[in-house]
Formats: C-alpha cells, structure tokens, sequence
C-alpha cells in the first residue's frame, strides 16, 4: 500500500527507507520499525512529503530529536518525517526596537528542525541572552515550540515571538506567538495538526561570559541531578498543581521501582528509564503502577508528560 507513496517521494528526489527502526531516532531507545522514514532536506521538501501522505491517506508523524516520545514496540503504521534531516541556517536582524530603553534587541529565526543546543550556542556567540534555560534540553526548535518547553524558571513562549507553520489545508501561515495557546506543556499545534517550520525569538544583548556561565551552571544541575547517563525521555510525568511529580514519586517509596527493563531512576524520581532492553509495554506498565500507587497514598492524579505515538 505504501508504493505509490514511496514513487512519489522518489521521482521528487525526496530520501526514504522502508522499516526504519525507530529505536535509533529518539532518545529512549524504544521502539519498532516505521513502514516509511522519510527526510526531507528542505522546508519545500518537507511540505511536499506532507502533500504526498495525504494524497496517498498515509498516515504521518512529524519527528525532531525524539526526546520526549515513546513510540510503540510495534512501530509506526504509516510515515515518519525526519525534521532533524532538514538543512536550515540561523537569520539574525539585530538593533529591534524593544521595550526597554537602551537595551539592544535582536531576532533570531530558525528552522524547527534545529537543535535547541545548536541555538543556544549561536545566541551565546553573538553575545544575546534569553534562551539559557533552554541549554541542555534535548530537543529540537520544533519540539520545544510544541510542547513549550521550559526548564530552571523559562519557557520558549518567554522569547518566542512568531512562528511560521504549514496549515492543516496546505497552506503556510506565520502566526505570533501570543496566538498559539502557549500554556504549561502545551500549545496550539496539539490541536490544530499544523506542521512548524521555523520560528523567531526576540533576545537581548548581553555579556557573552555571563551568559556561559549560566548555561554552565544550569547543564551542571542537569549532571548533578539527572541520569543523564540512561535512556529516558525525560520527565516522565507532568508537575501536578500544588506538588512536584518526583517528590511524590520519592514520598511514596517508588524510587528504583521496576517493571522489565524500565525503572523509576534511582537518582531522580522524575524519570523513567531503559536500563537495557526495555518495551514500550515495560515503560507503560511502570508508569501506570506508579500513578495507581501515588493517587492511592497521596491523593494525586500524575499525567503523563511523555508522548506515546501509537502504532
């Protein structure tokens, strides 16, 4: 069912594999194979891949760093599209107008398929400051925007000022960021199955040493803190209202908790993690004992943060 999609993609100079193991594309190390793994190399690529599922009715999922997903061990029935693929630069417009007299501001626009690392490092050589939270998430820009990723007191609608994104109809629209339901874990996207493409962030000049500093500072508390040294897709559970997922995790006596190969890390209660082999069913299962467990001694409902594609 998928040749005419694959002829399409061919005859369009479009890169594709069949049965790609998506255990190798994201950073939990879990998952089967996707029928289709394509990897546009362009924005103009991208949305003719889109274009091409669904003429054929494949289904689709938009891929960046793979940092927060867990994809099923049967795979993915359909297409993965492979932002990080892409090959796009990073635009600075320097001396913009901003709100606070004297203060030199500058916008920075980027592809989504960059790595948020990647644009950290590019606001820290230009001397620009803003996106320090956001060094050491692993992620892409696209990723980040989706989820509104934040960390140490930021959140990517705190720089984020637009974003341009290929419509549910086909069209490409750029909409500001004030439009995008940006909101905690969340934003407009997950409902309105836009695409993003790229994005602009509004920061501000700073010192190019104490914006290091920082960002070394806050990758040292991710060393310090986090297992980092295991696959996981980060926090597995989102903050609730009144109290912090890992404290609660902790309280209830669930750190080093297994079920298979997945396992409440002994070092931060916030993260799930493969110590080897772990199945989608062994990292599902773990998290639903561990959410039965806490609401039955603390009282509290724990959400997933982490996203399961299923196959």
């Amino acid at each position: 069912m998928f040749e005419p999609l694959c002829a399409a993609l061919d005859a369009a100079g479009i890169a594709c594999t069949r049965n790609e193991l998506l255990a190798d594309h994201c950073t939990f190390r879990i998952g089967g194979p996707a029928d289709i793994f394509i990897k546009p190399c362009d924005e103009i690529q991208l949305c003719r891949a889109v274009a091409f599922c669904k003429e054929q009715g494949v289904r689709y999922y938009l891929l960046g760093n793979g940092s927060n997903i867990l994809f099923e061990d049967a795979g993915f029935r359909g297409a993965v599209l492979d932002l990080t693929a892409m090959k796009t630069g990073i635009g600075m417009k320097e001396n913009i107008p901003g709100e606070e007299p004297g203060v030199v501001y500058c916008n920075v626009t980027v592809g989504a398929g960059t790595k948020l690392s990647t644009l950290c490092n590019f606001a820290l050589n230009h001397s620009y400051t803003g996106l320090e939270f956001a060094y050491g998430i692993p992620g892409t820009v696209g990723g980040a925007i989706y989820m509104n990723a934040g960390a140490y007191g930021g959140e990517m609608k705190d720089v984020l000022t637009s974003v341009e994104y290929l419509a549910a109809d086909g069209n490409i629209v750029e909409v500001p960021a004030a439009e995008l339901d940006l909101s905690y874990r969340h934003s407009i996207f997950e409902e309105n199955g836009g695409c993003i493409l790229s994005a602009t962030f509004r920061l501000k000049k700073g010192d190019a040493a104490s914006i290091k500093a920082r960002m070394d500072e806050l990758m040292q508390k991710r060393i310090d803190k986090q297992p980092l040294d295991k696959p996981s897709a980060g926090s597995t559970f989102k903050r609730p209202a009144g109290a912090f997922a890992a404290a609660l995790i902790d309280q209830c006596g669930l750190r080093g908790y297994r079920h298979g190969g997945a396992a409440v890390s002994e070092k931060h209660c916030g993260f799930v993690v493969n110590l080897g082999g772990a199945t989608c069913a062994d990292v599902l299962a773990l998290c639903d004992e561990v959410r039965s467990i806490v609401k039955e001694k603390t009282g509290y409902d724990l959400e997933k943060e982490i996203r399961v594609v299923r196959a």
